[in-house]
């Protein structure tokens, strides 16, 4: 065990030399919880960006909001820092901070959720995730790094060559 400490060490100093943000299994940036929800009908990070732009004008606030019918019985774990991670075409591309969560009525009788987002979308290094139903929990070990600020910005790869590359890890 001891030498497994010692190589971690020296790797996590190697790394932080590095020009980019380099990730480091069981590291991450905080130690919220995360949601991670597939973005069904959304091409981009832009097209979700556009989507969200469009619906927040709907509210007082001036906040995007997205709605599900289940209610996180964790709530407590991810309003106090963790953020919703969205997967748009099979891989992890973005994340946005979770504010809080509103009860919707939409005068069906169903108790609904909204969660509360921060406006903007930050970019993540891209993961690839298969598809799944509804929300996940997502620990903190598990979610993707930021891009690094001056990334934030530049053109997405295609899906398809982000995908290919994020299975052999090279993003």
């Amino acid at each position: 065990m001891p030498e497994t400490i010692g190589l971690h060490n020296c790797l996590k100093r190697i790394l932080h030399r590095l020009p980019y943000t380099a990730w480091l299994v069981g590291e991450s940036v905080d130690k919220s919880l995360h949601l991670i929800k597939l973005s069904a009908g959304t091409e981009s990070v832009d097209s979700l960006a556009a989507w969200q732009e469009q619906y927040r004008r709907r509210f007082d606030d001036g906040l995007p909001r997205h709605v599900t019918r289940m209610w996180p019985k964790r709530e407590s774990e991810i309003v106090t820092g963790g953020s919703i991670y969205w997967v748009i075409k099979g891989l992890i591309q973005c994340r946005q901070r979770v504010l809080r969560m509103d009860e919707v009525d939409r005068g069906d009788g169903i108790r609904r959720c909204a969660l509360v987002l921060e406006p903007g979308l930050v970019r993540t290094m891209t993961a690839p995730k298969r598809a799944f139903q509804g929300w996940r929990y997502l620990n903190p070990a598990d979610a993707p790094p930021d891009l690094p600020r001056n990334r934030q910005d530049e053109d997405a790869l295609p899906p398809d060559l982000a995908g290919a590359l994020a299975e052999i890890g090279v993003i």
